[in-house]
């Protein structure tokens, strides 16, 4: 093949939104399961951000002058993410998906960064096996994506209120007591969206969201935490949060509360991982 790889840009938007689409309609019509990109202007949304953001690393892959594939790493924070990774339709399964997934890999190298993180779909076993058995992921967790009506409510002694910048050092604290490092890039840019929302326990910052959606992380020293941000919440935004399935009591709490199971994931890592020592819910990213 005479494949490119290159830096992409804002100019490279509609088509790599394009491919995003159809690739990840076709993976998820094929399995029977409504796709995490539901249409192509959601696609291309989340492109102008990853094609544009100075902390995102971009790469596209050209056959013969023609887009067939995109990937990207997620720089924000210590631990690194990468994706979303997209292949034409029609090119799946020869090689382009490797080459970008090695460009990325090569990226994360040399941030000398603490590790990578990613969150796949558990019902699509090829990326998991490539994942697993060919680039050194190592399986953490099951999560369980999760969509419904609003809970409302509140837990008592726990105030949930919309985060300030003042709110960000108290935020990346609970982040480190919980995993061990901060996600502080990914809430910065949440709070220019004006989502964060901090949940309050006794005075004190105990709990933190970005949002509560598919793209948004939340993290919090006890399950209250988390149950206090999920019941503030308007919506839950996208396909869903993302809830362990080994925090049994937070799962079993939202699902007797009207939430629905669409599908479950695989949490996955290289280099530093520490079990969470709190509750948490992770991104799309992890």
């Amino acid at each position: 093949m005479n494949l490119v790889l290159r830096p992409g840009d804002s100019r490279d938007v509609a088509e790599c939104a394009r491919i995003c689409f159809e690739a990840f309609s076709k993976i998820a019509h094929e399995h029977n399961f409504p796709s995490d990109v539901p249409h192509e202007a959601a696609a291309v949304g989340a492109f102008e951000v990853l094609l544009n953001h100075p902390a995102i690393h971009s790469v596209v892959a050209e056959l013969d002058g023609r887009i067939v594939g995109s990937n990207f790493l997620d720089e924000r924070s210590p631990v690194v993410a990468p994706g979303p990774l997209s292949v034409d339709p029609a090119l799946q399964a020869g090689g382009v998906g490797r080459a970008l997934m090695r460009d990325v890999l090569a990226r994360a190298a040399a941030h000398d960064g603490p590790g990578m993180r990613l969150v796949q779909n558990a019902y699509h076993a090829r990326t998991f096996e490539i994942y697993a058995g060919h680039l050194g992921f190592e399986f953490r967790e099951a999560l369980a994506c999760l969509q419904g009506p609003p809970i409302g409510g509140a837990v008592p002694g726990y105030e949930v209120r919309p985060a300030t910048e003042s709110d960000l050092a108290a935020c990346d604290d609970v982040c480190r007591k919980v995993h061990g490092v901060h996600r502080s890039g990914e809430v910065v840019d949440a709070l220019k969206a004006g989502t964060v929302r901090v949940s309050e326990h006794h005075g004190r910052i105990t709990g933190y969201a970005t949002d509560l959606s598919f793209f948004g992380h939340a993290v919090g020293e006890t399950t209250e935490d988390i149950k206090a941000l999920i019941m503030a919440a308007p919506e839950f935004g996208g396909p869903g949060i993302l809830v362990p399935a080994s925090d049994s009591a937070l799962l079993q709490w939202c699902l007797r509360s009207g939430l629905k199971v669409n599908q479950l994931m695989n949490l996955m890592s290289t280099g530093l991982y520490n079990q969470p020592a709190g509750a948490y819910l992770p991104s799309i990213l992890y």
